[in-house]
Formats: structure tokens, C-alpha cells, sequence
């Protein structure tokens, strides 16, 4: 597999309604970067800022975008507006906040029919879900990328393998 068939992929657009949102976002960036794809990272407030969420969601698709990931918490707005400002697929990372980030997942998934986000756990696993499912969307167009999903996947069944192992040593 070469790096440039995988290059080839549209970029991801990463959102973040707040930099204090960035600490739960290094998994997933890591995971991007295992996968060798392209993002772009931005902070965009849909309370703050909705003028540039909106300019960044009508945008985003003529900047290369194939799939645009929000992590917000709170009243955690962000994924939603951008997926009513755009056709691309917009999953929503619900950020801890003030009731353990059950307000933010409760923001992010509660969208009105036609209107969809793909929404993934609280927090930093959420974002390593979020970055998985964004490479499984463009793999669909994309066989390198595809292959290398596959990879992962029996990499991750390999550390159950193992964890397996280490267990009945313990035992």
C-alpha cells in the first residue's frame, strides 16, 4: 500500500467549540495520524462564533472535506449546526462539562428528523470513535484506506489476544 493512494482521501475537518476541548482529542488525532490522513483543526463556537461555523460548514466541502468532525460540551451545539449547513456526514463528540458530559451527549445526539450527526461516547473514547468512523466513511470510496482498517481491526483483536494471555498467567 502506497502513502500516496491514501493521500488521495479527502481531508477530515475537525472542530472543537473550545481549545480546553483539545486534551480529549489526541487519541483520535493519533488514530488520523496512523491512518496517514489529512485534517484540518479548528476552534469554532456555534454560540460564539456561528457566523465562522456557518462560513466553515458552507465551506467545507469546496475545501476538500469528506467528513467533518465537532467535539463541544455544555449547551454542545456545534455538530448540529454545521450538519444543517452542509451535506457532508458531521459526527458530534460530546465533551465532559458540567453534568459529566451527559448535558453535551444529550445536545449532540438530540437532533430533529433530517438533520442527522453521527454521535459518539463522552470524551477522549469518543474521539478515538470519532476518528475510527471518520476513516471508515472514506474508506467506502477509498480501497488503501480500506485495507489498512482492516489491518487495525485484527491488530485490536490481537490485543484482546493478549490481554487474554496475561490474564491466565495471573490465574
Amino acid at each position: 500500500m502506497n502513502k500516496e493512494d491514501i493521500n488521495m482521501t479527502k481531508k477530515i475537518g475537525i472542530l472543537m467549540g473550545s481549545d480546553s476541548d483539545f486534551p480529549h482529542l489526541k487519541g483520535m488525532i493519533e488514530i488520523l495520524d496512523k491512518f496517514d490522513l489529512k485534517y484540518d483543526v479548528d476552534v469554532i463556537s456555534a454560540h460564539r462564533s456561528p457566523y465562522k461555523a456557518l462560513k466553515y460548514a458552507k465551506d467545507a466541502k469546496e475545501n476538500g472535506c469528506g467528513v467533518i468532525i465537532a467535539a463541544a460540551g455544555g449547551a454542545a451545539h456545534l455538530a448540529g449546526v454545521i450538519a444543517s449547513h452542509t451535506t457532508l456526514p458531521v459526527i458530534g463528540i460530546p465533551m465532559p462539562s458540567v453534568l459529566d458530559g451527559l448535558d453535551s451527549l444529550l445536545s449532540t445526539v438530540q437532533m430533529p428528523k433530517g438533520v442527522p450527526v453521527a454521535t459518539v461516547a463522552i470524551g477522549s473514547t469518543g474521539a478515538v470513535n470519532a476518528g475510527v468512523l471518520a476513516c471508515q466513511i472514506l474508506a467506502v470510496s477509498d480501497d488503501a484506506l480500506s485495507r489498512k482498517l482492516a489491518d487495525y481491526k485484527i491488530e485490536l483483536a490481537e490485543k484482546v489476544d493478549q490481554a487474554s494471555e496475561k490474564v491466565k498467567k495471573i490465574l
